[in-house]
């Protein structure tokens, strides 16, 4: 092909093209365009035709390179050296030797929970006085309850199996949530399926990042949790004090003047699981009214204690149940049966059925457990001799460590509140101060004690730690529970069973702390109060150590010592 040919080639391809652009729809827009614009300008248009042409492959091309880059590999050597240095962390902490021994001993119940039990040790079956459950009313060996709950398994079976927001919800929930509210006075009320999951799923429904909580340093475990769940700003007021609380809470009215609204909250107990006292509702409301807070009360230990027919603190301070923003309560313990609620206004309730994590991912409460709850509610309600029979045991069970019946009782003090069932005993200040006990050894204390009642046919238990929360800061974690003994009254025992137990507890603890005082005088060289102290025996043929001396001689240097116990004699009648 010759110049010619190929000029009119390209001619013909030319008017071919222009005669299809022309045929476009805007291709007369465009040409006006392209011949206003040039305008003896040729740089102009070659720089609008380059972007132009940048514009569309910059949109063409994927936001990501779909060529799979090359990769430096590791030789089969340092993957070899890799693998045998990398050590797996363990999935749980591993035991320390105070939880090999608790767990060596620890009993267990066979057969149905009552105020007498059959418990396995290691050392055999035996049967025990039960202090250790929360069966405060002996719900457990009703017979109408038994019957009304069979009676509804057989209706509605095991569980629905799903969660309420779906085919979960049956017409015992929507009874029991109206019986709950009706008992507190309260306009609506939601059920949950577990009652650790209520608070702490309430807590992070209401309150998001950036909201504000003002909380107790006392409150438990779960609550704890909701708040970590919430990511909201914490701050903390000593524990049951409404001085420190109103200095809390107006400064944080000063830092927040100027800042965005936020949704801000007052998070308390009504019966404090870690100390037992009772908050001081009437106060705490008047502060949340003065700063215009929202109050969010756990009653999860108060509800079905205090009070006439088991209302709560509200019923037993005489407190309108709907200044309180959110009441939250458990239907297992003193209800004696399983779940927690939230009761409320009506935007209260049905927020949480979207918005609650733990309502809206569980299953719903096993139907058997919701009529149990209405049914318990009932009798606390029609039968208030329920209670009276209850707090005649506690008062019992005081008097059995009141000073002034016991004078020389000088070992523990009772700081729960004289209407709760769950009695908290710890070792006097002045004990604690004078001989430097450590928060160690006052743990080792109560699980010797615990130990020691067993031993007597008496089952108690001891306030343990609160696990650290994964996340906190060691300002959240520094408060922790002093170490207690804790005794759980129950109605189902006479008044001479109740004063026989508490003689049993009461030696227990005169033995156990003779006991230690005894080791803690004849070695110089462990502690105070350290399970580990003891006397070694040295051989026959070998010349007598300190260690080899005899208990008696012993005794008689701790008297006569000068050293850190000074000779105390301790009282002996119990």
């Amino acid at each position: 092909m010759d110049i010619s040919d190929a000029q009119n080639a390209f001619a013909h391809y030319s008017d071919v093209a222009s005669a299809q652009f022309n045929k476009m729809p805007g291709s007369a827009i465009i040409l006006r365009y392209i011949r206003s614009s040039y305008q003896n300008d040729p740089i102009r248009s070659a720089v609008e035709l380059f972007l132009f042409l940048f514009a569309v492959v910059y949109l063409a091309r994927p936001s990501y390179s779909t060529k799979k880059g090359v990769k430096q590999g590791l030789r089969r050597e340092e993957i070899d050296d890799l693998i045998e240095d990398w050590s797996p962390e363990p999935l749980v902490a591993p035991e320390t030797e105070q939880e090999k021994a608790e767990n060596e001993k620890r009993p267990v119940i066979v057969g149905p929970t009552g105020p007498k039990s059959r418990i396995q040790t290691a050392g055999g079956s035996r049967l025990v006085t039960n202090l250790a459950s929360y069966n405060f009313y002996n719900f457990n060996a009703n017979e109408t309850l038994k019957e009304k709950a069979i009676a509804t398994l057989r209706k509605y079976g095991v569980g629905p199996c799903g969660p309420p927001g779906f085919y979960g919800t049956q017409d015992c929930h929507i009874a029991t949530e109206q019986e709950i509210a009706r008992h507190l006075g309260t306009p609506a009320c939601i059920v949950y399926a577990q009652a650790f999951s209520t608070i702490s799923s309430v807590i992070p429904a209401f309150s998001k990042r950036g909201d504000i909580i003002v909380a107790d340093k006392a409150i438990n475990y779960a609550i704890r949790k909701g708040l970590q769940i919430s990511r909201s700003t914490v701050f903390w007021y000593e524990h049951n004090d409404m001085n420190d609380l109103e200095r809390v809470l107006l400064k944080v009215m000063r830092d927040q003047a100027k800042k965005p609204l936020t949704r801000r909250f007052i998070v308390s107990e009504g019966l404090f699981e870690n100390v037992g006292d009772v908050v001081d509702l009437p106060k705490l409301i008047e502060l949340k009214l003065r700063y215009k807070f929202r109050l969010i009360l756990d009653e999860t230990w108060s509800y079905g204690v205090l009070g006439a027919t088991g209302r709560g603190v509200t019923e037993a301070q005489n407190v309108d149940s709907n200044e309180v923003d959110m009441l939250i309560g458990s239907l297992a313990g003193p209800i004696n049966a399983g779940g927690g609620f939230c009761a409320g206004s009506p935007e209260v309730v049905e927020h949480q059925r979207i918005m609650a994590a733990a309502y809206t991912f569980s299953a719903a409460l096993p139907a058997m457990l919701a009529t149990t709850a209405s049914e318990t509610i009932k009798l606390l309600q029609n039968q208030p001799e329920l209670g009276e029979k209850l707090q005649d045991n506690i008062d019992t069970m005081w008097s059995q460590f009141d000073p002034k019946n016991f004078p020389k009782q000088q070992w523990v003090v009772c700081r729960s509140a004289k209407q709760n069932p769950i009695m908290l005993y710890v070792l006097k200040e002045d004990l604690i101060t004078k001989y430097n006990i450590s928060v160690t050894d006052q743990e080792l204390i109560m699980q010797e004690i615990v130990d020691e009642a067993v031993k007597k046919d008496v089952l108690v238990t001891r306030l343990k730690k609160m696990p650290p929360t994964l996340g906190a800061s060691s300002r959240e974690q520094e408060w922790q529970a002093q170490p207690a003994l804790k005794i759980c009254m129950t109605s189902g025992l006479t008044k001479k069973e109740v004063e026989n137990t508490g003689t049993t507890i009461r030696r227990c603890i005169h033995a156990v702390m003779e006991r230690r005082k005894f080791k803690s005088s004849a070695s110089a060289v462990s502690s105070i109060f350290s399970r580990k102290a003891t006397i070694v025996s040295a051989k026959a043929e070998e010349p007598k150590t300190e260690t080899s001396v005899q208990p008696a001689e012993l005794k008689q240097e701790a008297v006569k010592s000068k050293g850190h116990w000074k000779g105390v004699r301790w009282a002996t009648d119990v």
